[in-house]
């Protein structure tokens, strides 16, 4: 038998947002007036995104190595701003997710490095509204999804069972990850599919 639900963690991007690489990458590109192939590579293709978001390095480890890939330097003004033009609030969602919190725990789980999450009011005011102090960045448990150290230190940070916790990702792999760690999985296709499996959850 399913076990109840209490806690509905959510991915933010792809999500609770919607991301746009391209408009992180032009940023970043002006920036260091580096073509946008050069800071695709050192954000993506160098590996140094995964390392960052696994808690493998500090931000300000992740800071420099960007600017030494760049040949510049890379400050948290710039790198915010990037990321700030790369986010754009999916508030269909977001507007779900408020009708769960009427009765239920809410939480977010992201893939990234504590930038992300110590200025999320910035980068995404309507889920820093929503979900308070309850955003999660995976580097702060020294592993990034799927792994399932990034669900269960979450979980333990917020004091949840891993049975009675719906996380809703839009990838495969993290849906598998979260079932994996003992989680119960949804994959986000939509705000109207969404909807009607939390209807059918009784969640909202």
């Amino acid at each position: 038998m399913t076990a109840s639900i209490t806690l509905v963690l959510f991915d933010m991007e792809g999500v609770l947002s919607h991301y746009d690489r391209a408009a992180r990458v032009i940023h970043l590109a002006a920036v260091s007036g580096q073509p946008p192939e050069t800071v695709r590579h050192a954000i993506w293709g160098s590996g140094l995104e995964a390392r960052a978001d696994a808690g493998l390095i500090s931000d300000d480890e992740y800071l420099r190595a960007l600017g030494d890939l760049l040949g510049c330097r890379i400050n948290r003004e710039d790198w915010l701003a990037a990321r700030h033009a790369s986010i754009t609030p999916n508030e269909e969602v977001i507007a779900l997710a408020a009708r769960v919190a009427e009765r239920h725990s809410i939480a977010v789980l992201t893939n990234n490095c504590c930038l992300v999450t110590d200025h999320i009011g910035y980068l995404n005011p309507p889920v820093a509204q929503l979900f308070g102090p309850h955003v999660y960045a995976s580097a702060s448990f020294g592993a990034a999804k799927p792994a399932p150290q990034a669900y269960l230190g979450c979980l333990e940070q917020l004091g949840r069972g891993a049975a009675e916790t719906l996380f809703i990702d839009d990838t495969d792999a993290n849906v598998a990850g979260a079932i994996n760690a003992g989680l119960q999985g949804y994959k986000f296709v939509s705000g109207d599919a969404l909807s009607e499996e939390l209807e059918r959850r009784r969640l909202m």
